[in-house]
């Protein structure tokens, strides 16, 4: 993985990278001062859309035939918090699905009527900045630094949009789990700038490119390991390291926080950003306890969904489920497998995005996510019980969706690194999130009401509630059917960082 010399001007005229991370700062700025204007929303809206177009506009660019980075941009900060900022084909995807789920949380925060509108934009937008910086930057420090920003902010919108007397207790234990997260990345990090500095006459770095040529010791590189891999796998969240998620999911907000929080998987992509290039030697050395841990966490997560009544607690289960087979694909060290789980993370947000869309509409409607007291919602409301059962399909990998691919290419890769015991139960973890994900979907939808409860009434979908949730199962399926042009995006990034592992 080479940082390419070409520099900006040359491959598409403008500082994309710059204005990717500016123009939500700047969108920031201008739903402040319109406050409360009849123009906020459909500012808000333009601003969301003009994003995504540039990161649509960064893909077209993008010379997938390559592996070494590109667009690169640098200026001079501070001695060890360079703004080197670059990109490759996994970049790009996490990009395209930032810009595209930012604005359809604008949407959604309009249709779902989360006022004051002019606050929740603005922490959406604050976040989406914070996002575009992580996914760019090349500068691991200030990826950490990023980071805790972005925790702290989706924190609030957990909290602000939350409607459980409970937020508080919710909101101070994910403080509490994404502070350590931090204090663990931190110190990993310094560490390594200190094995940087220990070559290099004292001058410490945090540059990618400067870390890759600094092989680190061999007393440092475990401990280095574990405190990155921990502090990802917090805010991944992989088992035994989840506590945090169910509380959140139960009493935080619905669907804008989780989305921001989850749909996007910073862990993954901090894992191949840094992790896998710098220290090949500790993830060789440990990957087969990762591993196990990957596929306990399948298991029990998918037995406690299956024991949950409250449909936000079980989608919290099905994610750190399905972080088992993500870590599980990361961790075999074979290119297939690292092409299966960028593919499942892009799956996964926009599966995840459908679900938690579909939950918090029914929210609105019902005032509960006790699958107890729900029944017989097919009747009432058909296009949403098929948005969830898409989004759950998508999530454990059937035909028809990009989850199909991701799930056949880690399968495969598990079979020939870990053998068929580990590719087997792997199989079987994603059948029992098979069923307990059908298992909601009929206990909420197909049921029948409860004795004694009274029959919906007012409850129809809107036509802008319809836009959304159909743009997320229209993204959704025509990524599952046409699949090739992401597998073509991340190839040959991919290819540079599995043929270290084969040198190995």
């Amino acid at each position: 993985m080479t940082i390419d010399t070409i520099h900006w001007s040359t491959q598409i005229g403008y500082p994309i990278l710059s204005l990717l991370q500016l123009l939500p700062l700047l969108s920031l700025f201008a739903i402040w001062l319109l406050k409360r204007h009849p123009l906020l929303v459909p500012a808000a809206i333009t601003a969301a859309s003009i994003e995504l177009l540039l990161g649509i506009d960064l893909w077209r660019h993008y010379d997938s035939s390559v592996s070494s980075m590109q667009f690169s941009e640098t200026a001079q900060l501070f001695s060890v918090l360079n703004y080197q900022t670059a990109v490759d084909g996994l970049s790009v995807v996490f990009i395209l699905l930032t810009g595209l789920l930012t604005l359809l949380l604008i949407l959604y925060g309009k249709v779902r009527e989360l006022k004051p509108y002019n606050h929740l934009f603005m922490a959406t937008f604050a976040v989406e900045a914070c996002l575009m910086g992580m996914f760019v930057t090349l500068n691991l420090l200030l990826f950490v630094l990023i980071s805790a920003v972005q925790i702290g902010i989706v924190g609030y919108i957990l909290w602000r949009w939350g409607n459980s007397p409970d937020k508080g207790m919710a909101m101070r234990r994910f403080y509490q789990f994404m502070s350590i997260s931090i204090l663990l990345l931190l110190t990993g990090t310094l560490l390594l700038g200190w094995n940087y500095a220990d070559s290099h006459q004292g001058v410490w770095a945090f540059d990618l490119i400067q870390l890759a040529k600094a092989p680190v010791s061999e007393t440092f590189r475990s401990v280095a390991f574990f405190l990155l891999f921990y502090g990802l796998a917090i805010r991944t969240p992989l088992f035994p390291l989840h506590g945090w998620l169910p509380l959140v999911a139960e009493h935080g907000n619905v669907a804008v926080g989780p989305t921001l929080l989850l749909g996007l998987k910073i862990g993954i992509y901090g894992l191949f950003r840094f992790v896998l290039p710098l220290l090949p030697t500790a993830v060789i050395e440990w990957h087969n306890y990762v591993v196990t841990f990957a596929l306990c966490g399948i298991f029990y997560a998918a037995f406690l969904a299956m024991m949950q009544d409250n449909l936000r607690r079980l989608l919290a289960y099905a994610v750190i489920s399905h972080t088992g087979i993500l870590i599980l694909g990361v961790f075999s060290l074979e290119h297939a497998a690292f092409m299966g789980s960028v593919i499942l993370s892009l799956t996964f947000g926009l599966a995840l995005a459908a679900l938690v869309f579909t939950t918090g509409l029914l929210y609105r409607r019902t005032h509960t996510t006790l699958l107890p007291n729900l029944g017989g919602l097919f009747d009432n409301l058909p296009f949403l019980g098929i948005t969830f059962l898409i989004g759950g399909l998508a999530i454990i990998g059937m035909p028809g969706t990009p989850g199909f691919d991701a799930v056949h290419l880690i399968l495969e890769s598990a079979i020939h690194k870990f053998g068929a015991l580990v590719t087997i139960a792997s199989a079987l973890g994603n059948v029992a999130a098979a069923g307990f994900l059908l298992w909601a979907f009929q206990r909420a939808f197909l049921a029948p009401r409860p004795a004694g409860a009274q029959p919906y009434q007012n409850i129809a979908i809107t036509k802008a509630e319809v836009f959304v949730v159909s743009s997320l199962v229209v993204v959704l399926l025509s990524a599952g059917f046409y699949i090739e042009p992401w597998l073509k995006l991340i190839d040959q990034p991919l290819s540079a960082l599995s043929a270290l592992y084969t040198s190995h």
